[in-house]
Protein backbone atom coordinates (compact mmCIF):
# COMPACT_ATOMS: atom_id res chain seq x y z
CA UNK A 1 0.00 0.00 0.00
CA UNK A 2 1.71 2.68 -0.83
CA UNK A 3 2.34 5.86 1.93
CA UNK A 4 0.16 9.02 1.62
CA UNK A 5 1.99 12.48 -0.04
CA UNK A 6 1.86 14.54 2.84
CA UNK A 7 0.20 17.86 2.25
CA UNK A 8 1.97 21.42 2.35
CA UNK A 9 -0.82 21.94 5.31
CA UNK A 10 -0.31 19.17 7.04
CA UNK A 11 4.02 19.70 7.18
CA UNK A 12 3.30 23.52 8.27
CA UNK A 13 0.29 21.95 11.09
CA UNK A 14 3.51 19.78 11.80
CA UNK A 15 5.95 22.20 12.15
CA UNK A 16 3.54 24.37 14.35
CA UNK A 17 3.11 21.58 16.83
CA UNK A 18 6.57 20.77 16.90
CA UNK A 19 7.62 24.17 17.87
CA UNK A 20 4.80 24.43 20.47
CA UNK A 21 5.55 21.12 21.80
CA UNK A 22 9.55 22.34 21.92
CA UNK A 23 8.26 25.31 24.13
CA UNK A 24 6.02 23.77 26.48
CA UNK A 25 8.70 20.91 26.96
CA UNK A 26 11.93 23.73 27.55
CA UNK A 27 9.36 25.44 29.89
CA UNK A 28 8.84 22.36 32.11
CA UNK A 29 12.34 21.46 32.35
CA UNK A 30 13.90 25.06 33.56
CA UNK A 31 11.37 24.51 36.17
CA UNK A 32 13.32 21.10 37.23
CA UNK A 33 15.01 21.14 40.16
CA UNK A 34 18.61 22.26 39.93
CA UNK A 35 20.17 19.23 41.25
CA UNK A 36 18.93 17.61 38.23
CA UNK A 37 19.45 19.56 35.78
CA UNK A 38 22.46 18.27 33.41
CA UNK A 39 20.18 15.24 33.71
CA UNK A 40 16.83 16.85 32.33
CA UNK A 41 19.26 18.82 29.94
CA UNK A 42 19.99 15.81 28.56
CA UNK A 43 16.99 14.13 28.35
CA UNK A 44 15.33 17.74 26.80
CA UNK A 45 17.90 17.14 23.70
CA UNK A 46 17.18 13.70 23.65
CA UNK A 47 13.11 14.33 23.49
CA UNK A 48 13.61 17.41 20.67
CA UNK A 49 16.01 15.36 18.89
CA UNK A 50 13.76 12.58 18.41
CA UNK A 51 10.72 14.81 17.57
CA UNK A 52 12.84 16.54 14.90
CA UNK A 53 13.92 12.87 13.38
CA UNK A 54 10.19 12.42 13.32
CA UNK A 55 8.46 15.44 12.01
CA UNK A 56 11.61 15.19 9.35
CA UNK A 57 10.55 12.19 8.52
CA UNK A 58 7.08 12.94 7.37
CA UNK A 59 8.50 15.14 4.25
CA UNK A 60 8.78 13.97 0.80
CA UNK A 61 12.35 14.97 0.27
CA UNK A 62 13.72 14.44 3.10
CA UNK A 63 17.17 16.35 2.82
CA UNK A 64 15.27 20.01 1.91
CA UNK A 65 12.99 19.45 4.43
CA UNK A 66 14.94 17.83 7.31
CA UNK A 67 17.11 21.51 7.01
CA UNK A 68 13.86 23.51 7.26
CA UNK A 69 12.40 21.49 9.81
CA UNK A 70 15.65 22.59 12.16
CA UNK A 71 16.02 26.33 10.66
CA UNK A 72 12.18 26.86 11.59
CA UNK A 73 12.70 24.78 14.93
CA UNK A 74 15.99 27.39 15.86
CA UNK A 75 14.13 30.17 14.78
CA UNK A 76 11.05 29.28 17.30
CA UNK A 77 13.50 28.53 20.14
CA UNK A 78 15.63 30.98 19.85
CA UNK A 79 12.92 33.58 19.79
CA UNK A 80 11.43 32.75 22.70
CA UNK A 81 15.00 31.69 25.08
CA UNK A 82 17.31 33.03 23.06
CA UNK A 83 20.95 31.40 23.14
CA UNK A 84 21.49 27.64 23.00
CA UNK A 85 18.90 26.65 20.10
CA UNK A 86 21.21 27.35 16.99
CA UNK A 87 21.14 25.16 14.14
CA UNK A 88 24.21 23.22 14.74
CA UNK A 89 23.24 23.20 18.15
CA UNK A 90 19.68 21.43 17.17
CA UNK A 91 21.69 18.80 14.80
CA UNK A 92 23.80 18.00 17.69
CA UNK A 93 20.37 17.25 19.34
CA UNK A 94 19.44 14.94 16.75
CA UNK A 95 22.70 13.55 16.25
CA UNK A 96 22.23 12.51 20.59
CA UNK A 97 19.00 10.93 19.96
CA UNK A 98 20.02 8.71 17.19
CA UNK A 99 23.25 7.49 18.81
CA UNK A 100 21.31 6.75 22.09
CA UNK A 101 17.78 6.42 20.79
CA UNK A 102 17.07 3.00 22.37
CA UNK A 103 18.33 4.88 26.09
CA UNK A 104 15.11 6.01 26.92
CA UNK A 105 12.26 3.70 27.77
CA UNK A 106 8.78 4.59 26.09
CA UNK A 107 7.15 4.80 28.99
CA UNK A 108 9.86 7.59 30.58
CA UNK A 109 9.91 9.56 27.39
CA UNK A 110 5.75 10.04 27.51
CA UNK A 111 5.98 10.82 31.26
CA UNK A 112 8.76 13.22 30.78
CA UNK A 113 7.06 14.89 27.46
CA UNK A 114 3.58 14.21 27.57
CA UNK A 115 2.37 13.99 31.16
CA UNK A 116 5.54 16.38 32.32
CA UNK A 117 5.10 14.45 35.74
CA UNK A 118 6.23 15.99 39.05
CA UNK A 119 7.13 12.77 40.04
CA UNK A 120 10.15 12.81 37.82
CA UNK A 121 12.25 12.41 40.25
CA UNK A 122 11.23 8.78 41.72
CA UNK A 123 11.03 7.49 38.37
CA UNK A 124 15.01 8.61 37.66
CA UNK A 125 15.74 6.92 40.35
CA UNK A 126 15.22 3.66 38.75
CA UNK A 127 15.86 4.51 35.34
CA UNK A 128 18.76 6.98 35.34
CA UNK A 129 19.62 6.74 31.10
CA UNK A 130 22.42 9.57 31.06
CA UNK A 131 25.40 10.20 33.69
CA UNK A 132 27.75 12.42 31.58
CA UNK A 133 27.38 16.07 30.15
CA UNK A 134 25.90 17.08 26.97
CA UNK A 135 29.85 17.71 25.61
CA UNK A 136 31.18 14.27 26.80
CA UNK A 137 28.19 12.77 24.47
CA UNK A 138 28.48 15.22 21.97
CA UNK A 139 32.23 12.84 21.86
CA UNK A 140 31.02 9.91 21.97
CA UNK A 141 28.37 10.33 19.16
CA UNK A 142 31.50 10.62 16.74
CA UNK A 143 32.47 6.65 17.60
CA UNK A 144 30.78 4.53 15.12
CA UNK A 145 31.57 1.14 17.15
CA UNK A 146 28.52 0.70 19.85
CA UNK A 147 31.09 -1.25 21.92
CA UNK A 148 33.89 0.81 21.01
CA UNK A 149 30.94 4.20 22.51
CA UNK A 150 30.35 1.87 25.48
CA UNK A 151 33.61 1.54 26.58
CA UNK A 152 34.25 5.00 26.76
CA UNK A 153 31.18 5.86 28.11
CA UNK A 154 31.58 3.88 30.94
CA UNK A 155 35.20 4.64 31.36
CA UNK A 156 33.85 7.87 31.94
CA UNK A 157 31.33 7.64 34.37
CA UNK A 158 33.75 4.71 36.27
CA UNK A 159 37.22 7.50 36.71
CA UNK A 160 35.01 10.66 36.13
CA UNK A 161 36.43 12.04 33.42
CA UNK A 162 36.74 15.55 32.09
CA UNK A 163 35.81 16.42 28.51
CA UNK A 164 38.83 17.47 27.69
CA UNK A 165 40.04 13.69 29.67
CA UNK A 166 37.66 12.10 27.59
CA UNK A 167 38.75 13.45 24.52
CA UNK A 168 42.22 12.59 25.03
CA UNK A 169 41.81 8.64 25.79
CA UNK A 170 39.64 8.67 22.55
CA UNK A 171 42.44 10.78 20.73
CA UNK A 172 44.96 8.00 21.87
CA UNK A 173 42.79 5.02 20.98
CA UNK A 174 42.91 3.78 24.72
CA UNK A 175 40.18 1.39 23.61
CA UNK A 176 41.87 -0.46 20.55
CA UNK A 177 45.67 -0.18 23.22
CA UNK A 178 43.80 -2.16 25.56
CA UNK A 179 42.34 -4.81 23.14
CA UNK A 180 45.52 -5.60 21.25
CA UNK A 181 47.02 -6.24 24.39
CA UNK A 182 44.17 -8.57 25.57
CA UNK A 183 43.66 -12.27 25.34
CA UNK A 184 40.12 -13.34 23.05
CA UNK A 185 38.27 -13.56 26.72
CA UNK A 186 39.46 -9.90 28.21
CA UNK A 187 38.61 -8.60 25.06
CA UNK A 188 34.97 -9.16 24.94
CA UNK A 189 35.02 -8.33 29.02
CA UNK A 190 36.53 -4.92 28.31
CA UNK A 191 33.56 -4.42 25.25
CA UNK A 192 30.64 -5.53 27.68
CA UNK A 193 32.09 -3.80 30.88
CA UNK A 194 34.86 -1.73 30.72
CA UNK A 195 38.42 -2.06 31.81
CA UNK A 196 38.26 -4.32 35.01
CA UNK A 197 41.19 -4.91 36.97
CA UNK A 198 41.37 -8.57 38.99
CA UNK A 199 44.96 -8.90 37.93
CA UNK A 200 48.35 -7.17 37.28
CA UNK A 201 48.00 -8.31 33.39
CA UNK A 202 44.66 -6.34 33.66
CA UNK A 203 46.62 -3.43 34.07
CA UNK A 204 49.00 -3.38 31.61
CA UNK A 205 49.20 -1.27 28.48
CA UNK A 206 51.05 -1.74 25.64
CA UNK A 207 52.05 0.57 23.87
CA UNK A 208 51.64 3.55 26.80
CA UNK A 209 51.41 6.87 24.68
CA UNK A 210 53.04 9.81 26.43
CA UNK A 211 52.41 12.78 24.55
CA UNK A 212 51.51 15.07 26.63
CA UNK A 213 55.46 15.44 28.20
CA UNK A 214 55.89 17.24 24.35
CA UNK A 215 59.23 15.17 23.57
CA UNK A 216 59.70 14.72 19.75
CA UNK A 217 61.08 10.81 18.78
CA UNK A 218 63.76 12.64 17.03
CA UNK A 219 64.99 14.35 19.41
CA UNK A 220 67.83 13.12 22.29
CA UNK A 221 66.69 13.06 26.21
CA UNK A 222 67.72 11.26 28.56
CA UNK A 223 65.97 9.24 30.70
CA UNK A 224 66.42 11.94 33.75
CA UNK A 225 64.65 14.19 30.97
CA UNK A 226 62.18 11.56 30.40
CA UNK A 227 61.79 11.09 34.39
CA UNK A 228 61.32 14.70 35.09
CA UNK A 229 59.06 15.60 32.29
CA UNK A 230 56.95 12.92 33.92
CA UNK A 231 56.85 14.46 37.28
CA UNK A 232 55.95 17.52 35.78
CA UNK A 233 52.88 16.29 34.06
CA UNK A 234 52.14 13.55 36.73
CA UNK A 235 48.01 13.81 36.86
CA UNK A 236 48.36 12.94 32.90
CA UNK A 237 50.60 10.41 33.36
CA UNK A 238 48.99 8.52 36.34
CA UNK A 239 45.49 8.79 33.84
CA UNK A 240 47.59 7.36 31.32
CA UNK A 241 48.80 4.20 33.54
CA UNK A 242 44.99 3.51 34.03
CA UNK A 243 42.46 2.94 37.16
CA UNK A 244 43.81 3.19 40.89
CA UNK A 245 46.83 4.50 40.05
CA UNK A 246 48.51 6.62 42.93
CA UNK A 247 52.32 8.49 43.07
CA UNK A 248 54.44 7.42 46.00
CA UNK A 249 57.61 8.78 44.91
CA UNK A 250 60.32 9.44 42.35
CA UNK A 251 64.16 8.19 42.59
CA UNK A 252 62.76 5.94 45.92
CA UNK A 253 66.32 4.51 47.41
CA UNK A 254 66.78 1.40 48.98
CA UNK A 255 70.15 -0.05 51.10
CA UNK A 256 70.95 -3.67 50.90
CA UNK A 257 73.89 -5.34 52.24
CA UNK A 258 75.66 -1.83 51.76
CA UNK A 259 74.62 -1.71 48.31
CA UNK A 260 72.08 1.37 47.31
CA UNK A 261 69.59 0.90 44.35
CA UNK A 262 67.11 3.32 43.13
CA UNK A 263 63.75 2.56 41.85
CA UNK A 264 62.94 5.52 39.13
CA UNK A 265 59.21 5.75 40.16
CA UNK A 266 56.91 3.69 42.57
CA UNK A 267 53.18 3.83 42.20
CA UNK A 268 50.75 2.33 44.33
CA UNK A 269 47.04 0.36 42.86
CA UNK A 270 44.51 0.96 45.33
CA UNK A 271 42.32 -1.86 43.45
CA UNK A 272 45.21 -4.31 43.22
CA UNK A 273 46.72 -3.15 46.53
CA UNK A 274 50.09 -3.32 45.79
CA UNK A 275 53.33 -1.51 44.82
CA UNK A 276 54.15 -0.87 41.07
CA UNK A 277 57.98 0.00 40.26
CA UNK A 278 58.67 1.56 37.42
CA UNK A 279 61.87 1.87 35.24
CA UNK A 280 62.30 4.25 32.78
CA UNK A 281 64.17 3.08 29.41
CA UNK A 282 65.10 5.51 26.51
CA UNK A 283 67.27 2.64 24.42
CA UNK A 284 66.47 -0.79 23.65
CA UNK A 285 65.40 -3.14 26.43
CA UNK A 286 68.26 -5.18 27.94
CA UNK A 287 68.01 -8.95 29.54
CA UNK A 288 70.27 -6.83 32.47
CA UNK A 289 67.28 -4.57 32.78
CA UNK A 290 64.91 -7.33 33.32
CA UNK A 291 66.99 -8.75 35.93
CA UNK A 292 67.33 -5.32 37.18
CA UNK A 293 63.68 -4.83 37.51
CA UNK A 294 63.39 -8.72 38.83
CA UNK A 295 65.81 -7.76 41.95
CA UNK A 296 63.22 -4.55 42.97
CA UNK A 297 60.12 -6.83 42.96
CA UNK A 298 62.01 -9.47 44.59
CA UNK A 299 63.14 -6.35 47.72
CA UNK A 300 60.02 -4.81 47.71
CA UNK A 301 57.77 -8.38 48.16
CA UNK A 302 60.21 -9.34 50.93
CA UNK A 303 60.76 -6.01 53.15
CA UNK A 304 57.92 -3.46 51.69
CA UNK A 305 54.70 -4.78 51.35
CA UNK A 306 52.45 -6.05 53.92
CA UNK A 307 50.74 -9.27 54.95
CA UNK A 308 47.70 -7.79 53.77
CA UNK A 309 48.86 -6.71 50.04
CA UNK A 310 49.63 -8.34 47.02
CA UNK A 311 52.76 -8.98 44.89
CA UNK A 312 54.76 -6.29 43.48
CA UNK A 313 54.10 -5.60 39.67
CA UNK A 314 57.33 -4.15 37.57
CA UNK A 315 56.88 -2.04 34.24
CA UNK A 316 60.08 -1.58 32.23
CA UNK A 317 58.64 1.40 30.52
CA UNK A 318 61.13 1.15 26.97
CA UNK A 319 61.50 3.12 23.75
CA UNK A 320 62.10 -0.19 22.42
CA UNK A 321 61.83 -3.86 23.41
CA UNK A 322 62.42 -7.38 21.87
CA UNK A 323 59.64 -9.50 22.64
CA UNK A 324 61.55 -12.95 22.42
CA UNK A 325 64.18 -11.55 25.32
CA UNK A 326 61.60 -10.85 27.67
CA UNK A 327 59.62 -14.09 27.23
CA UNK A 328 63.26 -16.52 27.45
CA UNK A 329 64.31 -13.96 30.77
CA UNK A 330 61.21 -13.71 32.25
CA UNK A 331 59.09 -17.03 34.04
CA UNK A 332 56.05 -17.14 33.04
CA UNK A 333 54.14 -16.28 35.88
CA UNK A 334 56.17 -13.29 36.51
CA UNK A 335 55.02 -9.91 37.55
CA UNK A 336 57.12 -8.29 35.49
CA UNK A 337 55.93 -6.50 32.06
CA UNK A 338 58.17 -4.60 29.58
CA UNK A 339 55.59 -2.33 27.17
CA UNK A 340 56.78 0.32 25.04
CA UNK A 341 55.66 3.76 25.27
CA UNK A 342 55.38 6.42 22.47
CA UNK A 343 55.64 10.12 22.15
CA UNK A 344 52.77 11.39 19.73
CA UNK A 345 49.14 9.92 19.14
CA UNK A 346 48.64 6.75 17.44
CA UNK A 347 47.07 6.94 13.70
CA UNK A 348 43.63 5.25 15.15
CA UNK A 349 43.05 3.39 11.53
CA UNK A 350 46.63 1.78 11.86
CA UNK A 351 45.49 0.97 15.55
CA UNK A 352 42.22 -0.93 14.18
CA UNK A 353 44.06 -2.48 11.26
CA UNK A 354 46.34 -3.91 13.66
CA UNK A 355 43.12 -5.10 15.59
CA UNK A 356 41.62 -6.86 12.86
CA UNK A 357 44.68 -8.69 12.09
CA UNK A 358 45.12 -9.59 15.75
CA UNK A 359 41.62 -10.69 15.89
CA UNK A 360 41.86 -12.81 12.86
CA UNK A 361 45.14 -14.60 13.94
CA UNK A 362 43.56 -15.22 17.07
CA UNK A 363 40.13 -16.75 16.00
CA UNK A 364 42.21 -18.61 13.36
CA UNK A 365 40.22 -16.14 10.33
CA UNK A 366 36.83 -16.45 12.12
CA UNK A 367 34.86 -13.63 13.40
CA UNK A 368 35.41 -12.57 17.21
Amino acid sequence: MRKAVVSEANRDVLLDKLCQDSIELVEYARRIAASQINLVQLMTFYSIGKWIVEVQQQGEKRAKYGKQVIKKLSESLTARFGRGFSVDNLENMRKFYITFKNRISETLFRKFTVEKSETLSRILEEELPFQLSFSHYLILCRIQDDSERHFYEMEAVKAKWSVKVLGRQYGSSLYERLLVSKDKEQVLRLAQKGQVINAPSDAIKDPYVLEFLGLKEENSYSEDDLESRIIDHLQEFLMEMGTGFTFVGRQVRFTFEEDHFRVDLVLYNRLLRCFVLIDLKTEKLRHQDLGQMQMYVNYYDRYEKTEDENPTIGILLCKEKNDAVVELTLPKDSNIYASKYELYLPDKKILQQKLKEWIAEETGGEEA
